[in-house]
């Protein structure tokens, strides 16, 4: 299987969602949000080894991958950097030296491993997965001139030069909002958890409605894991005979979905007049089973990527990756891509923010030039619990910043 293809806006193949369980990529500081693994169960990578001052690949353009193979991140980096390797191994000549560096699940750790991958040659960094790493990371490559893509989904890290190639929350909000939009409901109600998280969606929620001239009729925040109260707040907008919104955004936790959906149906909510939309991080079968949220879309990628990636990855390793394994495997195929067709511009700015974007495992996805990053999504209804594709993601990437 290839790597990444430039400008190559091809789609895989679709498929039905899988069930889906959540995986929380910890936070240094409490600010990285809760990515949506696909898979039916929670299963760790295959260990291995520590993988500090070793390398893969023989080949003379040096690229660093730092992970946490050691503390509390070590499952998820030992699947990134599996992943790492099969990408590696996928691609068409790479002529690339991946050097392998623990950052020991630590800014610290984070600092130094940059420090020495740039002391043998590096010209980019992959990696690290946390903001708090990731900012250490980028305060000893970035003034070298050496870009980074990393993996936190904590936006207040990326900066010119500092790529997250991450599931953002704020692409997911984005096309909801387009669909929703685009299929005549216009006026929103919005229930949001008192979160770091809730704060950022909020934020582009507030920026894709006014962007859509769609009319929010309320915001409603509520405590984690209690938005009763709140439910009751806005329940005379969206319930009863007359509601005053068709659609009602409610971006939260399966936790916290379950007992928001218990407080609607007791007030009377019916997803059929007032649509229920959110973020991937309703894509779980617990809130498939949800009453309140059948007929309810949410945005996330298309899994007929991963499910391939994941097949392969079975063979080669013998378990089942982490979800955010792609990751790892489209940074790499990344740069394999860019050496082959870009010589010594291989890894400039102008070059990593190719407006076309690139073809990755989980769709086309694109760097800004502030650092953060645009994908292509579908969005899933959930009918008895389960889900069907309402729309299909993109073929291609539209103009930033629509």
């Amino acid at each position: 299987m290839g790597g990444i293809g430039l400008d190559t806006l091809g789609r895989l193949g679709r498929g039905a969602l899988t069930l889906a369980a959540l995986l929380t990529v910890g936070a240094c500081g409490g600010v990285d949000s809760p990515v949506v693994a696909t898979r039916t169960a929670p299963v760790e990578a295959p260990a291995v080894p520590a993988a500090d001052g070793t390398s893969l690949g023989a080949g003379s353009v040096k690229v660093a991958l730092i992970l946490p193979l050691s503390g509390p991140g070590a499952a998820i980096g030992a699947g990134l950097r599996n992943a790492a390797e099969l990408a590696l191994s996928e691609s068409q000549s790479p002529d690339l030296k991946i050097l392998v560096k623990d950052d020991r699940s630590t800014p610290d750790g984070a600092r130094e491993a940059a420090a020495a991958a740039l002391a043998e040659g590096a010209e980019l960094v992959i990696g690290p997965l946390f903001a708090a790493t990731v900012q250490s990371a980028a305060a000893t490559a970035r003034p070298a001139g050496k870009p980074v893509i990393a993996f936190s989904t904590d936006a207040s890290v990326a900066a010119r030069g500092v790529y997250l190639l991450s599931f953002l929350p704020q692409p997911e909000v984005d096309r909801i909002i387009d669909q929703t939009t685009a299929a005549g409901r216009r006026s929103f109600v919005a229930l949001i958890p008192d979160t770091t998280y809730g704060s950022v969606v909020e934020a582009q929620f507030r920026e894709a409605a006014a962007r859509r001239g769609a009319r929010v009729v309320a915001i409603e925040r509520y405590p984690a894991g209690n938005p009763g109260p709140a439910v009751g707040r806005i329940a005379s907008l969206v319930a009863g005979p007359a509601p005053q919104a068709d659609a009602l955004f409610l971006p939260d936790t399966p936790e916290g979905l379950a007992a928001a959906g218990a407080a609607l149906t007791r007030a009377g909510f019916n997803p059929a007049r007032v649509k229920p939309v959110g973020t991937a991080l309703w894509n779980d079968p617990r809130v498939f089973a949800l009453p309140a949220f059948q007929g309810g879309w949410f945005a996330a990628a298309d899994p007929a990527g991963f499910a391939g990636f994941s097949q392969r990855y079975r063979a080669r390793f013998g378990g089942d990756p982490v979800r955010v394994a792609t990751l790892a495997y489209d940074a790499v195929s990344l740069a394999a891509a860019l050496n082959r067709q870009y010589g010594s511009q291989r890894y400039a700015d102008t070059t990593l923010t190719n407006p076309s974007g690139f073809a990755g495992i989980d769709g086309t996805f694109r760097f800004r030039p502030e650092g953060t990053s645009d994908r292509t999504l579908a969005v899933f209804e959930i009918r008895g619990g389960g889900t069907t594709i309402a729309s299909p993601a993109p073929r291609a990437l539209g103009p930033s910043g629509t």
